[in-house]
């Protein structure tokens, strides 16, 4: 086994462990007990346009596998705003990913988590929050406030290990459209996205 392969699968224990440690002390706010895999993170990050000139929001951070993917996809750090609840895991993303603009709080609290930049319109929004935790009103609230922040027909993509989109649909209202579901994780996860309603599809 090469050094390189053993660096790699000592990150993804290490990665594991410090997910694991955010589960057990905050269970609500964490949605599984392994983080999100390398091919799902990498299939959410596909709907962001990285040539808009608008940055991107993520909700959920947890040990950065979806943050570095939005990275890998070209988007450059600064243009990269992460919200994360766990005092821990935000510790650890500021050290692992210099020049994103990491802010801790509450992912349903917008407003107050974006601070200066609450006004902020985004390409899209890739969103890891464990949505089912929350009772449906508080889901709907937050795709309508979310959707509010991004161009019409832009998307939130949605993760969840639900068999069912985690937002009840609002067709008046928005559009929920199944994006994939992604065997190669644990547990196989269901990505789903949230659009405006008359919006075009640009991706």
């Amino acid at each position: 086994m090469s050094v390189s392969i053993k660096d790699r699968i000592g990150r993804k224990f290490d990665e594991e462990i410090r997910f694991f440690k955010g589960w057990k002390n905050n269970m609500k706010a964490v949605g599984a007990i392994i983080p999100t895999s390398g091919f799902a993170a990498r299939r959410m990050a596909s709907v962001v346009n990285p040539n808009s000139g608008l940055p991107v929001l993520e909700l959920g951070a947890g040990t950065g596998v979806i943050t570095k993917a939005i990275l890998q996809r070209g988007v450059k750090p600064e243009d990269l705003v992460s919200v994360e609840f766990s005092e821990d895991f935000y510790r650890h993303l500021l050290a692992r990913f210099p020049g994103v603009d990491f802010k801790k709080g509450d992912a349903l609290d917008l407003d107050n988590t974006l601070g200066e930049r609450r006004d902020q319109i985004f390409d899209c929004v890739i969103c890891a929050v464990p949505l089912l935790s929350f009772p449906m009103a508080k889901r709907v609230a937050l795709i309508e406030d979310l959707l509010e922040r991004i161009p019409p027909g832009r998307p939130v993509i949605q993760i969840t290990y639900g068999p069912l989109s985690p937002v009840v649909a609002m067709p008046a209202r928005y559009q929920v459209r199944h994006y994939d579901f992604i065997v190669r994780n644990i547990p196989p996860a269901q990505l789903w996205t949230y659009r405006r309603v008359g919006a075009t599809n640009t991706h």
